[in-house]
């Protein structure tokens, strides 16, 4: 819609009915993948499973565009590396406006940041998110736009701390920038998002009682005063709530902007944890119990982290990075999942289109002592994660690894001929080299993202870059 008056009509007719829908459950789309389906294919997938919410980590074009008239909502995000330059006004043109109208895209968040004030950060970002959405603010509502678009900055669980959950504050490094944020937030009537991982508690602590990262009751609950807390979610959430409260905001609304299990990478990441834990966690807050500290009052929203598994992330965090999806890279549920929106279970990709049915495996009558070098590239570059401690395909004999590294870089190279002869220790094949539960996988064809911008904390410029090169020579 191309006038300020027609886009400020648009957002009054919505916010009539907007905020009548009720909480539900949504996914993050990252999209830091080596094989990316076409952004309407991942829509499809989407209004298949009749999901309505999704976050993403930018303002991708390709993706506002394909999600135009679905009525899905959307938020979008402002990399962390943004802030310290950020255009408010340009953005919104470009990223918001000409998107929002009749049979346009419904975004209704914009994320300043993702996990900005996170330890690992140094501070390097927290200074400029208020700025940032100061600015923004006024941008919206120069746009017409103010009332219906909000502002919100997705935070990490270490944003705040404490020992039992009633007792919980924010860092007191934090506590000037907390309260100007939540001030904000409260003024404009947006939520507090915050990102909670049970696993990585689970992962980098051995002792840590497995039974409280998940849903099923814990034979280590955690006393606190008049309330017991079970499960990891309730006590990081009421957590929150305290430290919200100290602030003054005890009744602000929460957002769970990023929250999973991963299903490969790591000693306790398989396909059945993930399903108990995501499916307990629907259940859960589906249930409207709500916590000890906020009863009746489950989160806003919930995100699922993530709608699909992003083979070229980072893995300085862990090899599980790259398995965070309930579906695989291309689309395929990995596990039965009731999503509470209908669905009895999750429904997969149509219409993907596949490199031939080939692979590149180890060839039989070679040599392989001086595979080594061969080894690093393909694992340098492509996705061997599965083969690691505590993943899938860690079970394979020496020459069944061989075969899955050089095929995970044959698939990565959209099959070119070159790349599976590895100096002749390498052969084609059209037999499935798949083993029980290793899936060597055929890449896909229908490439449509060409960039993403995920926190740095989970994702290295190197594997974009590569990633980035390979898409520019298949073009």
């Amino acid at each position: 819609m191309g006038s300020g008056v027609g886009v400020a009509l648009f957002a009054l007719s919505l916010l009539l009915v907007s905020h009548e829908v009720e909480s539900a459950i949504g996914v993050n789309w990252g999209t830091l993948s080596f094989h990316k389906m076409r952004p309407s294919t991942v829509v499809d997938l989407l209004k298949a499973n009749k999901i309505t919410k999704v976050k993403l980590f930018d303002a991708n074009p390709d993706a506002l565009r394909a999600l135009m008239g679905t009525g899905i909502q959307v938020m979008i995000g402002i990399p962390n590396e943004m802030l310290s330059t950020f255009n408010s006004d340009l953005f919104v043109q470009q990223n918001l406006s000409r998107f929002i109208g009749k049979n346009g895209a419904d975004i209704r968040y914009v994320a300043v940041g993702n996990e900005p004030f996170l330890t690992g950060y140094g501070g390097q970002f927290q200074n400029y998110v208020v700025p940032t959405m100061v600015n923004l603010q006024q941008s919206l509502v120069r746009a017409n736009l103010a009332s219906y678009v909000k502002l919100v900055v997705p935070c990490n669980a270490d944003a705040y701390q404490s020992n039992v959950p009633s007792q919980g504050m924010f860092r007191p490094e934090l506590t000037q920038i907390m309260t100007q944020l939540v001030s904000f937030l409260n003024s404009n009537g947006s939520p507090f998002v915050v990102n909670i991982y049970p696993f990585l508690s689970l992962y980098g602590n051995s002792d840590f009682p497995q039974d409280y990262a998940f849903f099923e009751g814990s034979s280590h609950p955690v006393p606190d005063g008049p309330n017991t807390y079970y499960n990891a979610f309730d006590g990081n959430f009421d957590t929150l709530v305290a430290a919200l409260t100290k602030l003054g905001y005890g009744q602000m609304p929460i957002v769970i902007g990023e929250i999973g299990w991963p299903t490969d990478g790591a000693v306790g990441a398989n396909l059945t944890a993930a399903r108990v834990f995501n499916q307990g966690l629907i259940s859960h807050v589906l249930s409207n119990k709500g916590t000890p500290l906020r009863p009746g009052s489950p989160p806003a929203d919930v995100y699922l982290f993530g709608l699909l598994d992003e083979g070229a992330k980072s893995t300085l965090p862990g090899n599980f990075e790259r398995h965070w999806g309930i579906f695989s890279f291309d689309g395929q549920a990995k596990y039965r999942l009731n999503l509470g929106l209908g669905n009895r279970g999750l429904k997969n990709a149509k219409n993907v289109q596949y490199l031939p049915s080939r692979w590149c495996v180890a060839h039989p009558s070679r040599d392989m002592t001086q595979v080594g070098d061969h080894l690093r590239l393909a694992c340098s570059e492509a996705d061997c994660t599965t083969l690691n401690d505590g993943g899938s395909c860690s079970q394979l004999g020496e020459k069944d690894n061989i075969s899955y590294a050089f095929n995970s870089y044959y698939q990565m190279q959209m099959q070119h001929e070159k790349s599976c002869d590895f100096d002749g220790l390498g052969m084609v094949t059209f037999l499935d080299p798949s083993v029980g539960d290793c899936r060597f996988l055929v890449g896909v064809t229908d490439i449509g993202l060409s960039s993403s911008t995920e926190p740095m904390a989970r994702w290295s410029i190197y594997h974009i870059c590569i990633g980035l090169l390979i898409w520019t020579l298949t073009m």
